[in-house]
């Protein structure tokens, strides 16, 4: 037998390990519940709604054998088949599961943005430390191959010394149609640079392996009726220690596009559609006068990727890569993001709150 084949029969062999989702909106029926059909570790055992009726609703439709009301999540975390817990409700209820699973000895998987602000990001972090479980935030870009391909080309130096990266994320945002906790502050904790600019700021950081030291940026409106309480749109300019400059733009006043462009001694790299996980994604690159790299990366599932890597955490009992803490310095960056547009001037970023957590 091959060790090919052989790994593949100890995988058939082994119990994978059980989810439960909590919030059944338009991430999770559309990309997060399709992708335990393609996972190989992972299996949905129970769902978490609001409302029963969808909660059964939605467990026939993804075979899941357990479904629960929100009030009654205890007796989900009860269940001995539930391992873990993958939160996909609104950032500002993100806090409030993940503290419940925690104690229960669950495993939490949380959506990005981590939560809606620094302390309740803190607070989750801190609850799955104590408890002894993992804790990931879903950043898919980690998995996604032409985000793989392009950290690679970075990391390797063909690119030469990286001092500019550009880099946007927007989305249409059409009052009635889209989701209306969006513009929710408490629910979403801001505007596009929560739920769209939070791919800029962390896919840049894991691109080059380093943190921004500080921060200038603006936010702006031209729709004061549907952005009384969040931005429109917004645009920030990161330093990193080595001199790298990040600039980066989200808005809910503009068509879906997206795009990281980086800049290198030696050469440049062009990836659009960047973040959309509805859209193949199309890599650009020229190093020198006349190497040039073209490659399509087609559109595949983002998610079931994430959910093994989970699982297999879990079951190695080893450190996710996405952990809770990376989770809480993006919330703690997009804080000096806002605050910088607030009072109009350059922040330096206090990281103190993510490291008296890690310790």
């Amino acid at each position: 037998m091959g060790a090919r084949t052989a790994k593949a029969e100890r995988m058939r062999g082994r119990k994978k390990i059980g989810f439960a989702v909590v919030g059944l909106g338009a991430i999770a029926r559309g990309a997060v519940l399709p992708a335990f059909a393609h996972a190989k570790d992972a299996k949905l055992v129970a769902v978490v709604s609001r409302d029963r009726n969808e909660a059964a609703t939605v467990a026939r439709k993804f075979r899941a054998s357990a479904y629960y009301t929100a009030d009654e999540f205890s007796k989900c975390l009860a269940s001995p088949e539930v391992s873990a817990v993958y939160v996909a409700t609104p950032p500002g209820a993100h806090a409030s599961y993940a503290v419940q699973a925690a104690a229960a000895g669950k495993h939490v998987l949380s959506e990005k943005p981590l939560a809606a602000n620094v302390e309740q990001a803190a607070q989750m972090v801190e609850a799955c430390r104590r408890a002894g479980v993992l804790l990931m935030t879903a950043y898919r870009k980690f998995f996604e191959p032409s985000c793989v391909y392009l950290k690679k080309l970075i990391q390797s130096g063909e690119l030469g010394r990286v001092d500019v990266i550009h880099t946007a994320f927007s989305e249409l945002f059409t009052p009635g149609i889209s989701l209306a906790w969006l513009v929710d502050p408490k629910m979403a904790g801001g505007g596009p640079l929560m739920d769209l600019g939070v791919y800029c700021v962390n896919t840049t950081r894991w691109l080059v392996k380093e943190d921004p030291v500080e921060v200038s940026a603006q936010t702006w409106t031209s729709d004061a009726a549907t952005f009384r309480d969040v931005e429109e749109s917004v645009s920030f300019r990161l330093r990193f220690p080595s001199g790298l400059i990040v600039q980066g733009s989200s808005s809910y006043g503009a068509e879906l596009s997206s795009f990281v462009f980086v800049q290198g001694s030696k050469g440049w790299a062009s990836l659009a559609p960047a973040f959309d996980f509805s859209e193949a994604r199309r890599l650009t690159v020229k190093i020198g006068k006349k190497r040039w790299i073209e490659r399509e990366f087609p559109v595949c599932d983002e998610f079931a990727p994430e959910l093994d890597a989970f699982a297999a955490a879990i079951r190695k009992n080893r450190p996710v890569e996405a952990d809770g803490v990376q989770g809480l310095r993006d919330m703690i960056i997009l804080d000096a993001i806002y605050g910088s547009a607030r009072i109009g001037r350059t922040v330096v970023i206090d990281y103190g709150v993510a490291k008296r957590v890690e310790n």
